[in-house]
């Protein structure tokens, strides 16, 4: 049903990065897997160092997903360089599809640009549809798997 990145972006040198762009790129859709639907783990949770952090959604059974700010998030184009480095959380969801799909991201720095693929180890990204699927969760300090929605 849902997916969680985390993308660390800053430059490799003393010249600062403009980043234009995140898109989404479709490999394929299909019909969802006939799986049972498990959640751990919360993102966002945890500690920070300080870095700029931006918030994005991706609607993956929309018929052109994109990359959108969350609410009071601002939108592209951000600047990034090596000592000032950006994190971008992306939660993609999917209801009704078995989606794979992966993101570019649109650069420029001085009179070069270019595009860099965010995928999985060389593979798009997988996020199936749980619509009428069996929902489990494991709770932050909980002891076992339990029925989604059944913790408070």
């Amino acid at each position: 049903g849902e997916e969680f990145l985390k993308l660390t972006v800053q430059g490799r040198g003393e010249e600062t990065v403009v980043v234009k762009r995140l898109t989404v790129r479709m490999a394929g859709k299909r019909a969802p897997l006939a799986w049972n639907d498990y959640a751990m783990g919360y993102p966002g949770v945890g500690c920070g160092g300080g870095v700029p952090t931006r918030f994005f959604t991706v609607a993956l059974d929309a018929a052109r997903p994109g990359v959108v700010p969350e609410a009071g998030h601002a939108n592209f184009p951000f600047k990034v360089s090596e000592s000032d480095p950006e994190v971008y959380y992306i939660r993609a969801d999917a209801s009704a599809y078995d989606v794979s799909w992966y993101l570019e991201l649109h650069w420029s720095s001085g009179d070069r640009s270019g595009t860099l693929t965010v995928d999985d180890h060389g593979r798009p990204f997988r996020t199936s549809g749980n619509n009428g699927r069996p929902a489990y969760e494991f709770p932050l300090g909980g002891e076992k798997w339990v029925e989604e929605g059944t913790t408070e």
